[in-house]
Parts: C-alpha cells; sequence; structure tokens
C-alpha cells in the first residue's frame, strides 16, 4: 500500500508540475513557433527539453536533501532573499493566474459555446471546489493526472489526423536548418520558470518524499514531469507541422484553435475548447498552490489556513479578469520577471547544495552543478537583453 500511495504522489507531482506549465500560453507558443522555425522546431524543443530535466532534477533534489522550501533554503543563505524571491513568485503567479482564468473561459466557449466571461466564473469554481475537498492534495493530484491524459490523448489524436512530415521532423531535431536561441530560453522559461519549477519538489516535499533516502523517487517523479509536458509539445509541434506544411493559413488571433480546426473540422475546434480548458484550469491550480507554497513558512495563519489562502488566490485572479480584463503591463512586467526568477531561484539552489548547514554531508553530483551554473549565466545574459530591449531601448 505504502509503495502504490508512493507512486500516486510521485506521478501527481510529475502531472501537476507538467499541467502547470502547459498553458494557453503554452499551446499558443508551440503553434507560433512551429510556423516560424518549421521542422527546425524539433530541435529547439529537444535542447529545451535536456535543459528543463537539468533544472529540476537540481532544484527537486535540494528540496528533498534540505526538507525545506525554497524561500526558507534562501533565507539561510541571505536573510531576506527568500522574501524577495517569494514576492516575484507571488506576482508573477497572481499575474499568470489572470491569464490562465481567461484561457479556461476561452476554453469553455470553443467546447460549450459558454461566453467567456461565465467560463471563467465557472473554471474559477472547479477549481476552488478542489480546494473545499478534505484531502484537497490527492484531489489536486488525481485532477492533473486527469486532465494530464486528456490533453496528451486529444493531441495525439489531432496529431494523426493532420498528417505531418515526420521523417523531416525527425531530421530536423538532429540537424537543424536555422536555431534561434531566444526560441530555446523562451521555451525553457515557460516550462521550468517562475513558479513552475517548484510546484512538484514542493508537492512532494508537503505529502513526505522528502530525505536522501527518497532521492531516486524524486529523480523520477522531476523527469517524468517534463516528460510529460515535453509529450505534449512534441505532439502539438506535430500537429501544427502537418497544417502547415499543407500550405493552410493560420489564423494569427487563435493560431492553435485554427490547427485544430484546420486538422479535424468541427470536431478539432472542439477538442480545441476541451485541451485549452484542460490546460487552462491546471495551470490555476498550480499556481494558486505553488504561490502559497511560498508564503505560508512566514506565518503560522497562512500555514494553518492553506487552502482558504488558496482559495483567496483564485479569487483575486478571477476578480481581476472579470472586473478589468488582462491587464496587459502588469502581464509584461510579469514575464520579464519569469526570465530573471529562474536563474535567482537556480543560482541560490545551487549554491544551498553545497551549505553543510543546509544539506548535511549530501554530495550533489558534479555534472548537475555545471548544467545549472550554464543555465544560469545563459538566462541571465538573455532574461538582461530582454528587459534592456523593452524597458530601456524601445521607443516611447
Amino acid at each position: 500500500m505504502k509503495s502504490k500511495r508512493n507512486w500516486n504522489i510521485l506521478t501527481g507531482a510529475a502531472f501537476l508540475m507538467a499541467t502547470s506549465a502547459i498553458g494557453p500560453g503554452f499551446l499558443t507558443q508551440t503553434t507560433v513557433f512551429t510556423q516560424s522555425l518549421g521542422a527546425s522546431f524539433g530541435f529547439v524543443i529537444l535542447t529545451s527539453i535536456l535543459i528543463d530535466i537539468g533544472v529540476q532534477l537540481n532544484i527537486w533534489r535540494v528540496i528533498a536533501v534540505s526538507e525545506k522550501r525554497a524561500q526558507d533554503i534562501a533565507n539561510l543563505l541571505m536573510p531576506g532573499l527568500g522574501g524577495f524571491i517569494s514576492f516575484l513568485i507571488v506576482l508573477g503567479g497572481l499575474a499568470f493566474n489572470i491569464g490562465n482564468i481567461a484561457g479556461a473561459g476561452l476554453g469553455l466557449n470553443a467546447l460549450m459555446g459558454i461566453p467567456v466571461i461565465t467560463g471563467a466564473i465557472i473554471s474559477a469554481v472547479l477549481s476552488i471546489a478542489i480546494f473545499l475537498v478534505k484531502e484537497a492534495g490527492q484531489a489536486m493530484d488525481r485532477f492533473a493526472r486527469l486532465m494530464g491524459f486528456v490533453m496528451i490523448i486529444v493531441i495525439i489524436y489531432i496529431a494523426f489526423t493532420s498528417r505531418p512530415p515526420v521523417a523531416e521532423a525527425a531530421l530536423r531535431t538532429i540537424v537543424p536548418s536555422k536555431i534561434d536561441l531566444m526560441t530555446i530560453i523562451t521555451l525553457v522559461g515557460g516550462t521550468v520558470g517562475g513558479y513552475i519549477t517548484f510546484s512538484g519538489g514542493h508537492r512532494l516535499l508537503d505529502a513526505g518524499i522528502k530525505g536522501r533516502a527518497a532521492l531516486p523517487e524524486v529523480n523520477t517523479s522531476a523527469v517524468m514531469g517534463v516528460s510529460v509536458a515535453a509529450l505534449v509539445r512534441i505532439f502539438l509541434f506535430l500537429a501544427s507541422l502537418g497544417v502547415i506544411s499543407k500550405g493552410f493559413t493560420i489564423n494569427a488571433d487563435n493560431p492553435t484553435g485554427s490547427v485544430f480546426q484546420l486538422a479535424a473540422g468541427k470536431l478539432g475546434y472542439k477538442l480545441f475548447g476541451l485541451v485549452m480548458f484542460a490546460a487552462a484550469i491546471t495551470s490555476v491550480i498550480g499556481s494558486a498552490y505553488t504561490s502559497v507554497s511560498f508564503i505560508k513558512s512566514f506565518s503560522h495563519k497562512i500555514s494553518n489556513n492553506e487552502n482558504k489562502v488558496i482559495i483567496a488566490f483564485i479569487l483575486s485572479s478571477a476578480a481581476i479578469f472579470v472586473g478589468i480584463g488582462k491587464p496587459v503591463t502588469l502581464l509584461i512586467i510579469a514575464g520579464a520577471l519569469n526570465g530573471i526568477i529562474l536563474p535567482v531561484t537556480l543560482g541560490t539552489i545551487l549554491f544551498a547544495a553545497y551549505k553543510v548547514r543546509i544539506v548535511g554531508d549530501y554530495k550533489h553530483p558534479l555534472w548537475l552543478t555545471f548544467f545549472g551554473v550554464a543555465v544560469v549565466f545563459i538566462m541571465t545574459y538573455m532574461s538582461g537583453s530582454v528587459l534592456i530591449t523593452q524597458f530601456f531601448l524601445s521607443s516611447p
């Protein structure tokens, strides 16, 4: 029974991380980048998967060994650093949750014809219902797994109906005709940036999967989470490539919905609504859960009323969307912050991996350290370039 329970927790954490990553932005990015790079986007996906695995293993392992959440690890390194990181995570999580709520409303609109605002409210209520259950953690795990499987099955079906040039995709995944570094960084930030990096790691910690003895299980869950997100990305890429290779014009206002419709007609568009709803509502849940996990160690009131705070977080996101829509400026700033968060948090974790007072006599794998340091430098450079371009060099 214990091994079965552990397996449920491991898969639940993996799917929580994966479905947190697979939001409305994830779906749109995949389609748009396939349009611009064609079959060579396969190389970008492969590269980002390898980077994602390295990032997740670094962070999840140190969280498990230290038996502490990321903000508490950061505060042990430098007082106040954990608070700063938590602020960035919560701000980004709230901003993106507004977009997730909107995406869920759009999904129900495409699936059932429900008005977007009404669909957004229904989605918020469904998300809140998860945290009204006595065993909210288990309910969240089951829901993430269910929605994850739904997305995988539907997107595989769409990929088959679009009949993509698989041989060309396989060739360009290994030998790309063009490489776009910014696209790689964007995919990495969208898959393991911000709160997403910690959703599964914090979930394992809350479920009692921790300590050095649990490292094999932690490794399995981390790789599984990246693999689930990668599977969705790969088949959505193939579906988009199949449509593009036939010369069809994709609607720029709704690229992913357009791909589904062109591949499978009216049924395809309904299935797009189902995938958009599943992707958005699981991201709402993952964002709310992980954002609150970053502040609950700072107050016993928050810790003792975690589910109520999560519900308030979801209600706030829904109220902002219903009241004023998606605040563009806030989303732009949050997007920029999301790029900064990964090098800051990953750098913090890498320092912590070598502090005896945090990890004891644990020896962090050297290859993971080198891998992590490389990601920190690359993400710092790219995030800095984007910030300078967007906020200092852009014309007034």
